[in-house]
């Protein structure tokens, strides 16, 4: 990026910045000197200036009274950085993350992780949205008759699974698998229905993958530590954006909203 493009990015996303260096530029010649120097290096060091403050995002550590009662659903189809994309734009969704399940080894690892799948875990308000509305999104995002892997990725970790949570999530799991048959008695649906036992979360460089792919979008966020970025529902929500599975009218949404900063040349998204 040369200097004329970093002062217009400047100009859009940290007007306060260049209007304070352009009051000091009618100060004395020794600040003037000084001031000319500091925003030349701004320029040839490439960093940017927006600075996160603590009042720029709330505190996605705090779960509104609302969200007490979440309910959490496990699934398994193919590799969770996609998988968790899949569900984080959801409405109801309030947290999802990656990991692995399904398996016997403990402490499992990305580059260990032995009998275990990898999996997404969706924390959901069951006012808004359901299991069986979840269960929909599961069938429609990958192919449940690839045996051994899922599209390009070929494995066991890529197998496809439902995990339940007593007898009713069983029932519901039975139901519509039998119903995802019945599009197709050519070949056989091969997904698992298995009750859910440890769940392990997944590296901290596995978590929101999509979004981390996608600098700018952090920066909008105000470059949220990364324990937050796990807890949050922004979070989610861009994760599922920056990968282009939001449903069309959310992915239209978080647009309009995105030009609407760019265009007040403030770099702020908040929690809902």
């Amino acid at each position: 990026m040369n200097a004329k493009m970093k002062i217009q990015v400047l100009e859009l996303l940290c007007p306060h910045v260049l209007q304070t260096v352009m009051a000091l530029l009618q100060t004395t010649i020794c600040v003037r000197i000084f001031t000319i120097l500091f925003f030349l290096v701004f320029l040839l060091s490439g960093k940017s200036c927006c600075i996160r403050t603590l009042n720029r995002i709330a505190d996605s550590n705090k779960i509104p009274s609302s969200h007490h009662s979440l309910k959490t659903a496990v699934f398994a189809l193919g590799c969770f950085w996609r998988s968790e994309a899949v569900f984080g734009c959801l409405d109801g969704v309030v947290r999802t993350t990656v990991g692995y399940a399904g398996g016997t080894k403990l402490n499992p690892e990305y580059r260990s992780l032995g009998d275990h799948a990898e999996s997404v875990r969706v924390e959901y308000d069951p006012k808004l949205t359901s299991f069986r509305q979840l269960l929909e999104v599961f069938w429609s995002s990958h192919d449940s008759r690839q045996v051994f892997g899922q599209g390009p990725d070929v494995g066991n970790q890529y197998r496809s699974i439902i995990f339940t949570n007593g007898t009713e999530e069983s029932r519901l799991a039975a139901v519509s698998k039998e119903r995802e048959q019945l599009k197709s008695r050519g070949s056989a649906v091969t997904t698992q229905i298995q009750e859910l036992g440890a769940f392990y979360p997944a590296e901290a460089e596995h978590q929101k993958f999509e979004l981390k792919r996608n600098p700018f979008f952090l920066q909008l966020m105000g470059n949220l530590p990364e324990e937050e970025l796990e807890m949050s529902t922004l979070a989610a929500n861009m994760n599922g954006y920056a990968a282009d599975l939001c449903p069309p009218k959310t992915q239209k949404q978080i647009d309009a909203k995105i030009n609407d900063i760019i265009k007040k040349g403030w770099p702020i998204l908040r929690e809902k």
